[in-house]
């Protein structure tokens, strides 16, 4: 009997001490100063023994494939314990007492000339451009009449049209007065290029819608909408050439020019037009020095500049009872 108490204890121990040595040592280790267990309780015990046996075995069982996926796995690597660091530290008043950086002073003189390049004046504003409302405004009119202007001389023919996003003009208004190199870029901040292609009538006219649904700006067509909601309509586009409204024929091709952030947009409304071009060639000019051109070419020519809300955006008021006219 205590052999077999011996060997289900130390099963038991390697199955689940903790739940089955309790009870083996309560039923079968004997008490100080006692027998084991009476005769008459052997029958008894002897099956207590079978039930235990076989609950031991289960539980051997089913503890081999555990302990099996335990070694498995590889045992935990501890942490490192972070490197202590020790930083020291004091506050430096930045005023005249600090002495200049000659490596730092040396850096910077190479760009000195061209900050202040940015000061340089390059024409003179007539009136205040600002940016607002369908096409952008005076601001939207000013810079779309210049990258059609330029392109032009680059291409050495007249564009017919020119559009560009309301949201690339990072300034909202400039006041009149001297106009100078810094205001364009301020105005102008990203390297956009300017892009020249090929469109059909009926795929320019498409392009104009879009151009329009986005409130954004153009130079070289006069369009006519309505507002339905809050949805800007084409009602109809014509062509401004050498100031006379000349109709758009749809088989014909016409030279547009845009900027290549346009052309490379892959969603969007400008996408499903625009992926249609024909012809596609970069003028090798980016828009902001397009604009400088501009305007340098408007004041060698005695020119100042100046760009009124001329009605290239007509609001058909009759058919846009609620809307309000343009700012």
């Amino acid at each position: 009997m205590y052999l077999w108490c011996d060997i289900l204890l130390k099963l038991s121990l390697q199955v689940n001490p903790a739940r089955n040595f309790g009870l083996l040592y309560f039923l079968f280790l004997p008490k100080e100063g006692t027998s084991f267990v009476s005769k008459a309780t052997s029958a008894l015990l002897k099956q207590v023994l079978l039930c235990i046996v076989g609950v031991i075995v289960l539980n051997c069982g089913g503890a081999q494939s555990v302990f099996a996926q335990a070694a498995a796995r590889p045992a935990p690597v501890p942490a490192p314990s972070p490197a202590e660091i020790h930083n020291r530290a004091k506050l430096q008043s930045v005023d005249s007492r600090l002495r200049d950086d000659k490596s730092v002073n040396k850096m910077l003189e190479v760009y000195r000339p061209k900050v202040r390049a940015l000061d340089g004046v390059i024409g003179k504003l007539k009136g205040d451009l600002k940016k607002g409302g369908v096409g952008a405004g005076s601001l939207g009119n000013f810079v779309t009449d210049g990258i059609r202007a330029a392109a032009s001389r680059k291409l050495h023919q007249p564009v017919v049209l020119a559009v560009t996003n309301a949201g690339g003009l990072r300034r909202n208004a400039i006041p009149p007065g001297e106009l100078r190199a810094r205001d364009i870029f301020e105005l102008l901040p990203f390297e956009n290029s300017l892009i020249a292609f090929d469109l059909t009538g009926a795929q320019l006219v498409d392009l104009l819608r879009v151009n329009l649904s986005k409130r954004d700006a153009q130079s070289g067509a006069r369009i006519k909408y309505r507002v339905n909601g809050n949805r800007h309509e084409l009602e109809s586009a014509r062509l401004l050439i050498d100031g006379v409204e000349k109709e758009i024929d749809p088989a014909a091709i016409y030279t547009v020019i845009s900027i290549d952030y346009l052309l490379n947009v892959t969603g969007g409304d400008y996408a499903v037009v625009l992926k249609q071009a024909k012809n596609t060639r970069p003028l090798g000019l980016t828009l902001r020095d397009a604009i400088t051109d501009f305007v340098k070419a408007e004041t060698a020519a005695g020119r100042e500049i100046r760009s009124d809300l001329d009605g290239r955006f007509v609001l058909d008021k009759g058919a846009s009872p609620a809307a309000e006219g343009p700012p």
